[in-house]
């Protein structure tokens, strides 16, 4: 296997010899001694829902005018999504499309492109997946199977477009809506939407070269997932030109199927080469001027100093500024805003913006304001994370947020209105919706109730979609007029249950530490319960928010017999600067500092606790953070189920890694510190390892190398590979026997709830 760190053959096979036998004794053993559970029915509930979140509307869109809302909805135990429109005036929804109308019965198929796409984007959806509105609203581009629709909506008329090409790749109309841009087989292609007229754009050098195709790293760790841009007239696109060539190559192979040769595919590793980008200008074709088979416009290429900038990480066309890009270097401890002359593909620099750690991206800024006058930026040059307002120069003009305001996300700016929506709150648990005034003064909330909020608003500003997640009730999407009159809710085809998770969320401890407590509905004051703690501990996610149906999975682990913490430490989200950037070069040592602190001060409070039997699971950052728990600090946490672990940091992507640890040749005393596999030998109680063998994010090797590290230091442990299974859990029987031999896991090592012990006498 090219360019994956490995033990030599001999090792490796007299290994897989010797553990053959245990290792298949494990996993025998992971589908026998099945427990019984109090709520054997949710587990399968909560499989066949895919968390509870089928039959959520989702891909939620206003139209440019606010006369509509968009969305797909699936029913309550099926992934397949279907289109619909909600109309404000009359408070009524009705189905705009069926896949499988749309597919005459056929059978839907993906393409490998587009299954790696979705998986990018944590996209489990079949049938209708995505749409793209035309025309404000009155059309949209319908992408299926591999075949392109186009729906007016008013009518109802449904045609097809001829794609020749093949199937198409993340196809987008322009925004006149006369023409249609797609990837096929690593060439960009654009349709003419009244003549049907197919043009090629590029024509790719060699097979390691994609045209208009966003790279690993910027779909998987950036939030960027398309790979071109049309300009505001719709008559010329910058694309991205990517090259592999130079990246270390990954072969997946299907361990259940040995007669298939490996897929292979370029992954960057840290210290390693990744892709090499560029970005050019290329125009429309001529209108009435027929190409002739095999011509190409020569492509306008755009400069900037790609030796010290490489990671091209926004692109912005909007129609009141020119061409921006915000471009990183590969610490991404320095980053620039620049502005192309697109005549000439000269840049010129507006902003610099350097830190000392590393800077986080927001795929939302530049925001060019409509009258071209400047532009919204966001920064946290200061500490904490602030929007503001930079001239068109890319000079400093004012800051729109205060440092305490908790400034999230930039959710709308209207323009006529001089005032922003925003998202914000200065608890991290917690998130609000803002307007705030453009020319400055007070801002004003316009979300309710404790909880988590978002929104879409069109583009005129007449309507809006609530999002609320909130701590006493259930998740439900709200639609308003301008001024927050209330005109209609979207219906959810979700599974409901008929009770609500008992969570109570506690902070404590010196770092002013946020948890969320879970107890058993059956909870009695007079045991004492083992305590599993439900972990991420990573910078990008959290835990710990104020939104009841994100807990049902807790309450059916305390239901069986446990209270459930989760804990969100230092190097976790929506706290300041300082508070994120404390994990630099070293990923584990502070935030298992966190994760302990917070148990043992819950312990102190709350008496029920068991803190001689605490176990932790968790998935990706987390099923690392939980296999660190039990080698480094088995003295608090005597049972861990690591899901999906990246153990050695080297075999995982480069941007991602390199923000925090910096490049291995640099730095190696922080990948060795961050670890798993630096402290297999300390290894003193029962773990599991769980993992998907065709898991393209955290590499099934991830597993492979904690387990042979274990067993050449002596070390029991279980091991379940989860045959062809990714990154996400999809399928209903995997994620039923997984978890009921989780908690039998537990059960088995942690115990059951037991009566307090009596209180000492006095003398």
């Amino acid at each position: 296997m090219k360019r994956i760190r490995h033990h030599d053959a001999a090792t490796t096979y007299g290994f897989l010899r010797r553990a053959g036998a245990v290792l298949g004794g494990l996993l025998m053993a992971a589908t026998l001694g099945a427990t019984e559970i109090p709520d054997p029915q949710f587990m399968r509930l909560y499989a066949e829902t895919y968390r509870f979140s089928l039959g959520r509307p989702t891909a939620v869109t206003p139209t440019d005018d606010g006369s509509a809302v968009l969305f797909l909805r699936s029913p309550g135990k099926d992934f397949v999504r279907d289109l619909f429109l909600f109309d404000p005036a009359t408070g009524r929804e009705r189905l705009l499309a069926k896949a499988e109308t749309l597919l005459g019965g056929a059978e839907e198929t993906l393409t490998a492109e587009e299954k790696a796409r979705r998986e990018r984007q944590r996209l489990a959806a079949r049938g209708i997946a995505r749409f793209w509105p035309m025309a404000g609203g009155k059309e949209l581009l319908i992408p299926l199977s591999g075949r392109l629709f186009v729906l007016t909506v008013e009518s109802g008329a449904i045609r097809e477009l001829p794609v020749p090409a093949g199937a198409p790749v993340d196809p987008r109309p322009s925004p006149t809506g006369t023409h249609a841009a797609y990837v096929v087989a690593g060439d960009l292609y654009v349709l003419d939407l009244v003549s049907g007229k197919e043009s090629r754009l590029t024509h790719r050098e060699s097979p390691s070269v994609t045209w208009g195709l966003a790279e690993f790293v910027a779909q998987e760790e950036m939030d960027r997932d398309h790979g071109y841009w049309f300009s505001p007239d719709g008559q010329h696109l910058a694309v991205q030109w990517t090259d592999t060539a130079d990246v270390s190559l990954i072969h997946l192979a299907d361990a259940m199927h040995p007669m298939k040769a490996p897929h292979a595919t370029p992954y960057p590793r840290p210290g390693e080469n990744n892709a090499e980008v560029r970005l050019a200008i290329v125009p429309l074709p001529t209108q009435g001027v027929p190409a002739q088979a095999g011509s190409t416009t020569e492509p306008l290429w755009v400069n900037w100093d790609r030796a010290s900038y490489p990671y091209l990480n926004t692109v912005k066309w909007p129609e009141h500024g020119p061409l921006t890009l915000v471009v990183q270097n590969r610490l991404q401890t320095e980053q620039r805003v620049l502005a192309v002359d697109t005549k000439t593909g000269a840049t010129r620099t507006l902003l610099t913006e350097r830190d000392d750690a590393w800077l986080e991206l927001d795929q939302d800024v530049p925001h060019w304001l409509a009258d071209g006058s400047g532009f919204l930026w966001v920064t946290e040059r200061d500490g904490h994370k602030q929007l503001e307002l930079r001239k068109h120069d890319g000079s400093f003009d004012r800051a729109l947020t205060l440092a305490d305001f908790g400034f999230r996300e930039l959710i709308q700016v209207d323009d006529a209105r001089g005032e922003l929506v925003v998202k914000a709150s200065s608890d991290p648990t917690t998130a609000h919706l803002w307007r705030l005034p453009l020319a400055g003064g007070a801002p004003r909330q316009i979300s309710r109730g404790a909880g988590n909020h978002t929104a879409k608003v069109a583009k005129s500003g007449e309507l809006m979609v609530v999002t609320r997640a909130p701590a006493d009730g259930p998740r439900e999407i709200e639609i308003t007029d301008g001024s927050g009159k209330p005109l209609g809710t979207l219906a959810s085809n979700t599974v409901t249950l008929d009770y609500a998770p008992t969570t109570e969320w506690i902070t404590v401890g010196e770092q002013q530490l946020r948890t969320a407590v879970t107890r058993p509905r059956d909870f009695d004051p007079s045991r004492r319960y083992p305590v599993i703690v439900h972990v991420y501990a990573g910078p990008t996610s959290q835990m710990v928010q104020q939104t009841r149906d994100r807990y049902y999975l807790a309450q059916w682990f305390a239901d069986n017999g446990f209270v459930v913490v989760s804990i969100d430490g230092r190097g976790t989200p929506n706290r300041d600067r300082a508070w994120q950037r404390a994990v630099k070069g070293d990923l584990i040592t502070l935030p298992m500092i966190d994760q302990a602190a917070a148990v043992e001060a819950l312990g102190k409070r709350l008496p029920e606790l068991d803190l001689e039997r605490v176990g932790m699971f968790g998935w990706s950052f987390g099923g690392y953070a939980s296999a660190m728990a039990v080698m480094q600090r088995g003295d608090l946490f005597k049972a861990a189920i690591a899901g999906a672990p990246v153990t050695d940091w080297q075999d995982y992507d480069t941007h991602y890694t390199e923000r925090y640890l910096g490049l291995p040749q640099d730095t190696p005393e922080a990948y060795e510190v961050s670890n798993v596999l630096t402290y297999a030998d300390q290894l003193e109680r029962p773990l599991m390892i769980v993992h998907g063998t065709a898991d393209d994010n955290v590499l099934f090797v991830h597993a492979l190398k904690m387990s042979d590290a274990l067993f050449r230091a002596g070390k029991d442990h279980e091991l379940i590979p989860l045959a062809g299974l990714t990154h996400m859990l999809t399928n209903p029987d995997f994620v039923d026997r997984l978890y009921g031999r989780m908690i039998a896991f537990f059960k088995q090592h942690l115990g059951s709830p037991a009566p307090k012990a009596p209180a000492p006498r006095g003398p």
